[in-house]
């Protein structure tokens, strides 16, 4: 487990990175100490964690307690919050400064809902938000179509019995794994990444094999139609297969690694894009 901590207003809010779960963790009480600026956000924190709890509020009060560095250096446990958790407690806690978030989040849920009215204005903000992030308009429609690509196969997944979640998780690495001869873990270590998504720090031509492998194992499972899980596994680490020798064989030809260290930083916003091997 990784820790740092980050500041906001100039005060400081503990977090702790999980590398099993992939998430972030975060001290309640220095969020309390931000935003309600009470002398004492320890009493603050039972009170609103007591007031939850009688309303009802199973998504803060069930918080986990880790070990924190405290501020007289002892390491001391302390609860904690994830993201999810962490903006509903924001949204407890009457503060002007809780305010911009509260508009935030209602606005968030505002477009989600016109989203499900009008699937096409998900494209339009997905291709908004990888331009204001400094990607190519050539990668962003590359990686939109590796979304209908994705979206295709765990179709086809389902329509064999795959279950969403643990299953879809193994297929994927056996996939990835494949291809390009790591994990999905390993490859966003590879990348330095967290909870980042790993296609969206993918060159061109990771993203082309990756969408070759996944459309390779859909088309492969559409043909032998798989029924137990261990079927699908085989089906899937076929599909990879055949990417990762096209890999392979672009290799062997241009004398370059496909798969590199660089992220979305070096490959899309620095002035000399530079493949790191």
């Amino acid at each position: 487990m990784q820790s740092k901590i980050n500041v906001f207003n100039q005060q400081q809010i503990r977090s702790h990175w999980d590398e099993e779960q992939e998430k972030w963790f975060f001290a309640i009480v220095d969020i309390v100490a931000v935003l309600s600026e009470s002398a004492n956000p320890q009493v603050y924190w039972r009170v609103l964690k007591k007031r939850l709890a009688a309303e009802g509020n199973e998504t803060v009060t069930n918080c986990n307690g880790l070990k924190m560095r405290a501020p007289d250096g002892k390491m001391r446990v302390t609860d904690v919050a994830d993201t999810e958790q962490m903006l509903r407690l924001i949204q407890s806690i009457p503060s002007p400064k809780a305010e911009p978030f509260k508009l935030w989040l209602a606005k968030i849920g505002s477009e989600r809902i016109d989203e499900n009215e009008n699937p096409e204005l998900t494209i339009d903000r997905a291709m908004k938000t990888y331009l204001q992030k400094g990607y190519s308009k050539e990668w962003i429609n590359q990686r939109l179509k590796s979304i209908e690509v994705r979206k295709e196969l765990t179709d086809e997944w389902e329509n064999r019995g795959v279950k969403a979640g643990k299953e879809f998780a193994i297929l994927t690495d056996i996939i990835t794994k494949a291809w390009s001869e790591k994990t999905v873990r390993e490859y966003k270590e590879f990348k330095n990444l967290k909870k980042e998504n790993l296609r969206d720090h993918m060159s061109n031509l990771e993203l082309v094999l990756n969408m070759l492998a996944e459309a390779t194992t859909k088309e492969i499972s559409q043909e032998k139609q798989p029924v137990t899980f261990e079927e699908n596994r085989i089906v899937a680490n076929d599909g990879g297969s055949i990417a990762g020798n096209t890999r392979k064989e672009i290799e062997a030809k241009t004398g370059k690694k496909i798969v590199t260290k660089s992220n979305s930083k070096v490959l899309f916003r620095s002035d000399d894009p530079k493949e790191l091997s």
